[in-house]
């Protein structure tokens, strides 16, 4: 059955919340552990859906999966894998995208890959074109089936000269994984640079690649004939810190994140600031509180890393109809992600969405139809509403905004959120939220 939970908003949060290593890094690094020739540990590992949904693949593939007591630390030994059928990749693939990143491991161990049609959540195209061609350019054949694709390599994979026309971050998770073994040298121009992609690489390393990145988003990848395991703990995350930092700044309350790294959020903070939102830094981790007085507003545009990063843009927009004036924000990487604010327009925000770049910069969905800036004027006196949950991000955010709005919202759909928010109830539970968990 389906889970109802109610929320009275009105209190200010308050308290400490710990997490764990990414949801952008902890699945890829599991993936990852499909090329090595011995066992990997990983360490730091949060208990959400998306680490669930690729220990069942790679246990499907014959890898063993052990997690320690606390499950915190994860055993992945890879040294009998083999081809799963493709009835059970479907099931447990669910509505992820994370299976098309399987494909170039499986080709190195087992000669061939699978995989089912991918869901994700509905924020944008997120098209698999780029994967596919990536995978071509290897040397792969991709036969498109009615139930899925089915990827081979029956000349193996060699390295390849690649560039692409944006810098996603799963096309370049694309390319490590698949040309760390492939023959030959491999170039990837405007890759993707986050800190989950740096995390990865690190753990390619320590497995025996080889891989220099250059300042101009340039990757080389030098392919070598084996690989071992990794030892690693996992990049601290991001974007659920910053989403509880929102949570603090939304409801004028005062949150300590344990385990979240300045570093990482530097674009954020800078933001957080600039709206009227504290922090304090220390050994292990943060603390984010509302600094007092009116928020101001301000212009924001989303941009791929260093900048701005998109995850963040929806708990801030919550933020946003609190202050005290008219923002604008600018969505620069998912032209569809602003679907998320029709609910809090039911909840009291008066948000407008344009078709216009309405930043500074013009970006790719310009003139094309797409509602991807924001016109926000706050203050707005949020009310408790139902609510259906449509994405993570968005979904958390809607949280956000309930905690913080006048009465009583019923929000479904929350199993999303669980994708990529460790024990999120009992988190907010544990600030002091007033809420309740039933089934419906």
């Amino acid at each position: 059955m389906a889970k109802l939970l109610t929320i009275q908003g009105g209190k200010p949060l308050q308290g400490e919340v710990h997490v764990r290593g990414a949801k952008n890094l902890v699945p890829k690094a599991m993936v990852a552990s499909l090329l090595g020739s011995e066992p990997s540990q990983l360490r730091n590992v949060p208990e959400i859906k998306d680490v669930e949904i690729v220990t069942n693949l790679l246990t499907i593939h014959g890898v063993k999966v052990d997690r320690d007591s606390t499950g915190g630390t994860m055993t992945l030994d890879p040294r009998e894998t083999y081809s799963a059928e493709h009835s059970e990749i479907d099931a447990y693939a669910g509505d992820s995208r994370i299976p098309i990143l399987f494909c170039g491991p499986l080709m190195h161990k087992n000669g061939e890959a699978f995989i089912p049609d991918l869901g994700g959540c509905r924020i944008g195209d997120r098209p698999i074109d780029y994967h596919l061609e990536v995978l071509r350019n290897f040397g792969a054949v991709v036969d498109k089936q009615p139930n899925g694709i089915h990827i081979s390599a029956p000349k193996g994979l060699r390295g390849a000269k690649l560039e692409l026309p944006y810098p996603s971050v799963g096309a370049t998770e694309q390319v490590l994984l698949t040309a760390v073994l492939a023959e030959g040298i491999t170039e990837l121009k405007n890759a993707a640079v986050e800190p989950e992609i740096h995390d990865l690489i690190a753990i390619l390393q320590q497995m025996g690649a080889i891989i220099t990145v250059y300042t101009d988003r340039t990757i080389r990848i030098e392919g070598v004939a084996r690989l071992s395991g990794f030892k690693h703990r996992a990049i601290p995350d991001r974007n659920e810190s910053a989403s509880w930092a929102s949570a603090a700044l939304v409801t004028q309350g005062d949150i300590y994140v344990r385990g979240a790294a300045q570093r990482d959020l530097t674009a954020f903070l800078n933001i957080y600031r600039k709206i009227g939102g504290e922090f304090e830094v220390d050994e292990e981790g943060m603390r984010f509180w509302h600094a007092g007085g009116p928020l101001k507003p301000l212009v924001l545009e989303t941009d791929v890393h260093p900048g701005f990063m998109t995850d963040w843009q929806q708990p801030m927009v919550v933020a946003l109809t609190q202050a005290h004036g008219v923002s604008i924000v600018h969505e620069t990487v998912y032209e569809n992600r602003f679907g998320f604010t029709n609910a809090l327009k039911r909840m009291g925000a008066g948000i407008q969405l344009h078709r216009e770049c309405l930043g500074s910069n013009p970006c790719r969905f310009g003139q094309r139809n797409f509602l991807h800036s924001a016109v926000i004027s706050g203050p707005a006196e949020l009310k408790g509403a139902d609510i259906d949950i449509p994405d993570l991000r968005g979904g958390f955010s809607h949280l956000i905004a309930a905690l913080a709005a006048a009465g009583t919202s019923n929000v479904t759909g929350i199993e999303i959120i669980s994708r990529g928010y460790e024990h999120f109830i009992d988190k907010i539970a544990g600030l002091g939220a007033d809420i309740a968990i039933s089934e419906r």
